[in-house]
């Protein structure tokens, strides 16, 4: 909360800085300390503090609380006992069913009868693969999911349905995830020898 908000630096005080930046002399000279070299410093520093405090934080922090911490806050809050896993029950199966397969299907499905009535028009660079990977994508639920499962099912069946719903979410990332690295790694052409 202390962490100022303000930037230092202004876009016009940036603009002036960076007009007064000249390129590298090319006769050769060491890298000792010019005054090209001490403006190009100058600009850097500029370009740091055009973002606020606040803001540069927020960026450092961004892949540790995205990709870490938010995803174990939400899987200590499911409230999934692992202790009780079922692989057993028709609801964990059903459920996992109709995100891991269901989802996709339906995504791919209307997609394409939303092309084919011509309701939507498909952008050249996305091909059905991709779109394909992407409707394993959307397998992943789980905060919703768990919500409506709580509304939808007694207590004795809403572990079965967490679990259902935590394997097709584990499955249609990972599934995903490598169609879509898979896609352009096989559209690349081959890689030719150096000489």
């Amino acid at each position: 909360m202390l962490t100022p908000a303000r930037r230092w630096v202004s876009d016009e005080r940036l603009y002036a800085i960076l007009d007064r930046v000249v390129a590298h002399p090319a006769d050769g000279r060491g890298s000792g300390d010019t005054k090209d070299r001490q403006t190009l410093q100058m600009a850097e520093i500029a370009a740091r503090e055009t973002l606020s405090p606040v803001e540069r934080l927020e960026i450092a922090l961004h892949p540790s609380v995205g990709f870490v911490i938010m995803p174990l806050f939400a899987f200590a809050n499911a409230g999934l006992p692992l202790s009780s896993v079922d692989l057993g029950n028709s609801i964990t199966w059903a459920v996992f069913f109709g995100f891991a397969l269901g989802k996709p299907i339906g995504v791919v499905t209307f997609s394409w009868l939303a092309v084919r009535s011509g309701i939507a028009t498909r952008p050249p660079d996305l091909g059905w693969r991709m779109l394909a990977g992407g409707g394993l994508l959307a397998g992943i639920g789980f905060t919703m999911a768990l919500f409506i499962a709580n509304l939808a099912f007694s207590k004795s069946l809403i572990d079965s349905a967490k679990i259902g719903i935590f394997l097709a979410s584990v499955v249609s990332a990972v599934a995903g995830l490598a169609l879509l690295m898979w896609l352009p790694a096989r559209g690349r052409p081959p890689r030719t020898a150096r000489r």
